[in-house]
């Protein structure tokens, strides 16, 4: 960090500093309801709650029943670091300077103030298990939290003779020359230990041997001790799954016959009218070709992530029962989301960084005791990026003054009540972005070599590339003047 850098953190920590000797009458203290916020990683809208009647995901259903579901709800970014940074920070990500995974923005933007940071600042408990901020490089440590855990899944069964029988040979794994010999045997002992190449299937473990069990256990525990104390909490669950490798007990793979699944062929010409930045050659690392449908491997993803979605609901579930018996659930904010979407074969693409529906559109449910209508939707156009200051609203938290999102209170209040205009979303590409903005018809995208036009109401899917007929033409320029407008103001909080 430069001097200039420095000097901007100082100031802004002793303006924090201030605003927080002064912030919280103890009447409002008295008033703030708690928060759990949890963030599923890689989890599209194959949830029942979006519409999708192909899998059973009770706990979704549940906290639906109970509050508002956002049936069109957009991350800002389709890849996890970038996406936590922007909605943690309620700044898009032009804004943020974060555009990888590889990034911090304490870097990129010092000063910034986060959710949790300005939560714990005004005199909340605040605990974070599993990944809410991207990784423990870019995690702010003690700076946001009063505690923050990660575990890491047991040793599979299938892998402990295995590895046994290595390190008899070799010695232990975790010592000298083994530890690179092991890397590099591990990946080839089963479809389960291929990490993100991915790897997928049965794991061979109970559910509280995995780490989002351990995850939604440590949250249980958190309740059920009353870490927070006299304070409110804001509780941060980061769910791990469904991101690679598809990993789960096996009951759940059960829940889901490869036969039974179904699926949309894509069109085997679809790359012949769509600019060629638009795709990435991630299937590639699944075991794909572009342009060829592979039913009976598509199945097998398939399968195995459906099943860790049904994992990570029971998890979930049992989170919504520990808040009962804490007493919490009717003081407590839920919110249920994800950090993007993920590409199940659509288009041929398998995996994120796209810009297309089913990679930017992300499941979003909201309960607020006593503001919620049990069992409302909205079909409004929202943004993660949204979730700070309707939070720091419901909770009487004053935000930062360079919030980017807009409060969703009036949306949760009054479900008819309308959404954004347009929702806005970028991926990079090499030293460039792809760029895209969501209306309520259309989706518009701007690429190094091309444009993509999709009329949604009627190709919901996104199969027709409209942006070269003549008879859209008047569209294309409109959609290119709110994109412009949409790339200015998420630009404009950049230091």
């Amino acid at each position: 960090m430069n001097i200039d850098n420095k000097a901007k953190s100082l100031v802004a920590s002793l303006r924090v500093a201030v605003f927080c000797a002064s912030f919280v009458s103890p009447a409002v203290a008295e008033s703030r309801p708690n928060v759990l916020l949890i963030v599923c990683d890689d989890l599209n809208t194959h949830v029942s709650t979006s519409g999708y009647s192909h899998i059973s995901t009770p706990a979704f259903d549940q906290l639906a029943s109970a509050g508002m579901t956002f049936g069109r709800a957009y991350c800002q970014y389709p890849v996890c670091g970038p996406s936590r940074a922007s909605f943690l920070s309620g700044l898009y990500p032009e804004s943020t300077g974060v555009l990888d995974n590889q990034s911090d923005i304490r870097e990129t933007r010092p000063g910034t103030v986060s959710m949790p940071q300005r939560f714990k600042q005004t005199g909340y408990w605040t605990g974070s298990v599993g990944k809410v901020f991207h990784n423990t490089r870019t995690d702010p440590g003690e700076t946001a939290w009063d505690a923050v855990l990660r575990f890491d899944n047991d040793e599979m069964p299938m892998v402990t003779p295995i590895r046994q029988a290595f390190e008899a040979k070799h010695g232990p794994v975790d010592q000298g020359r083994n530890r690179r010999l092991w890397r590099q045997f591990y990946p080839t002992i089963a479809t389960q230990t291929r990490g993100q190449q991915p790897g997928y299937g049965p794991s061979g473990l109970r559910d509280d041997q995995h780490k989002d069990g351990k995850n939604a256990r440590q949250i249980m525990s958190w309740l059920e001790e009353e870490s927070h104390g006299e304070k409110p909490f804001f509780m941060a669950c980061g769910i791990h799954k469904p991101h690679g490798p598809f990993l789960a007990p096996d009951a759940y793979f059960e829940m889901y016959p490869r036969e039974d699944l179904e699926f949309s062929p894509a069109p085997p010409n679809f790359w012949d009218q769509s600019p060629k930045t638009a795709m990435v050659k991630r299937y590639e690392g699944f075991g794909f070709e572009l342009g060829v449908e592979n039913d009976p491997l598509r199945r097998e993803y398939m399968q195995a992530y459906h099943a860790c979605i049904s994992f990570i609901d029971a998890q979930i579930g049992s989170i919504f029962d520990a808040l009962r018996r804490a007493g919490r659930w009717d003081d407590t904010i839920i919110i249920l989301t994800s950090d993007h979407g993920y590409q199940l074969g659509e288009h041929f693409m398998w995996g994120k960084v796209t810009l297309f529906e089913v990679c930017n559109r992300v499941p979003l449910v909201i309960r607020v005791p006593g503001k919620t209508k049990a069992g409302s939707s909205s079909e409004g156009l929202v943004e993660l990026v949204d979730l700070y200051p309707t939070l720091a609203e419901l909770c009487h938290v004053t935000g930062p003054d360079d919030l980017q999102g807009r409060s969703l209170v009036p949306m949760l209040l009054d479900p008819t009540a309308p959404g954004k205009k347009t929702v806005y979303t970028v991926v990079t590409r090499g030293d460039k972005l792809g760029k895209a903005i969501r209306t309520d018809r259309w989706r518009y995208a701007i690429w190094p070599d091309g444009e993509e036009l999709y009329d949604l109401e009627h190709d919901a899917a996104e199969h027709q590339n409209l942006a070269n007929a003549a008879e859209h033409a008047a569209t294309l320029v409109t959609m290119r003047a709110q994109l412009a407008r949409a790339q200015s103001e998420a630009s404009s909080a950049r230091q």
